[in-house]
């Protein structure tokens, strides 16, 4: 969950709120040098906030002091291929300082769980691990930013978790709140310690910026999309803490969106209402963004991301959220519309269905996705749609390169 809403093109859902193996672990114990006060901090270094001021410090200090925790969080970007080879490198020096590892990853519910047990024992090549855990329905980020960190657990026999619960309850929370959706239905999730302020004033500048938000904060529309936020928080926090409690010798380790982290609101507030108290929050950053995220509270330390050349040009975007219809009416759902993005200058709207794209039958929101990154720059992609009783077209215009 990074800056929440860089997440997928800054696009917010309720599935989505927030919004990749890289270096060994000697390059990260041997970086830094000894502590030296500074409010930024050079490329490939670390920085412990403490008042509201970057403190560099050594890999060797940050790693000893997570290692003595009971639960570190690793956050990510989701679609930053180098947040994940941080994310590997950071549990490669965690596993040589403590080799009993758990990890804990966000982005698989928790029914997968048996094919995660599965993979760790060997039994299961990489296409078998990413279609029995539905990685293109549950995820759709590209698996190959992640393959190296379930590949790492693998080779080195370390339990994976999964942290996540279905999208259905995530969605059903937020049309009508947690004390609606029956006991039964919540996967075994208990009632989230409730939100502070400050992450209910985070949440509401989110809603209120995308399409499913126009409520104000006595709405009930924010308040289930706070109780959605929260129950997320909470599975993913109670999966951690169960985990660390049955196995105290292992250092369990979650993979999670920063969104979720930044702050302590999150899953961080969740897990010290069950109790866990030793936890250790590590974010990844951009050198040009460290100055500007160093803040009381936001982590317990930071890891500056080295700046690289641009990338050709990413496949196209629409800056929507799409989910599989599952009500039988067939078609591809746009959860939530990005303000200023294509989709919303082209004329899509969140509530539309869409039934065909560039000719095709809209089936699922995964070959809808493949479809859009296909797409030339330059080129036209007609869409075809429900939006209430009125069926529409609509032609989506890419810019050129």
């Amino acid at each position: 969950m990074p800056q929440m809403r860089r997440d997928r093109n800054r696009c917010v859902s309720l599935r989505s709120l927030l919004a990749l193996a890289g270096a060994v672990a000697a390059s990260l114990l041997l970086s830094g040098s000894a502590a030296q006060p500074t409010r930024c901090v050079a490329p490939a270094g670390w920085v412990q906030i403490a008042g509201g001021a970057g403190e560099s410090v050594s890999a060797n200090q940050v790693l000893a002091r997570a290692a003595a925790a009971d639960i570190v969080l690793l956050g990510e970007q989701h679609d930053d291929e180098d947040h994940h080879r941080w994310q590997a490198q950071v549990l490669a020096g965690l596993h040589a300082l403590r080799p009993q590892l758990v990890v804990g990853f966000e982005m698989f519910p928790r029914r997968v769980q048996p094919a995660l047990d599965r993979w760790v024992a060997g039994e299961l090549s990489v296409p078998e691990l990413l279609a029995q855990t539905e990685w293109d329905e549950n995820w759709r980020f590209p698996a190959a930013l992640y393959l190296p960190l379930f590949e790492f657990a693998r080779i080195n026999r370390l339990p994976m978790l999964a942290l996540n619960v279905d999208s259905r309850l995530t969605r059903a929370i937020g049309d009508r709140g947690w004390d609606a959706v029956p006991a039964e239905e919540r996967e075994g999730v208990g009632r989230a310690a409730p939100a502070s302020e400050a992450y209910r004033d985070f949440l509401h500048g989110v809603y209120r910026e995308h399409a499913h938000g126009k409520g104000g904060r006595d709405s009930s529309g924010f308040r289930h999309f706070v109780e959605a936020q929260l129950n997320w928080d909470r599975a993913m926090a109670e999966v951690l803490a169960t985990r660390q409690r049955q196995e105290r010798a292992a250092l369990v380790v979650g993979v999670i969106g920063s969104g979720h982290l930044r702050y302590g609101h999150g899953v961080p507030h969740q897990l010290r209402a069950l109790g866990v108290e030793r936890i250790v929050t590590l974010l990844p950053v951009a050198a040009a963004e460290v100055c500007r995220e160093i803040r009381p509270g936001l982590a317990d330390a930071l890891f500056v991301l080295p700046p690289k050349p641009a990338a050709p040009v990413a496949p196209p975007r629409l800056g929507v959220q799409l989910e599989d219809d599952t009500g039988g009416q067939g078609g591809v759902r746009v959860l939530a519309v990005t303000a200023g993005s294509l989709a919303e200058r082209s004329g899509l709207a969140a509530g539309d269905r869409l039934l065909e794209v560039g000719g095709r039958p809209a089936i699922t929101a995964a070959a809808v996705i493949s479809l859009v990154r296909a797409a030339a720059p330059g080129t036209w992609l007609p869409l075809r749609l429900r939006r209430g009783e009125t069926t529409l077209e609509i032609v989506i215009r890419f810019p050129p390169e």
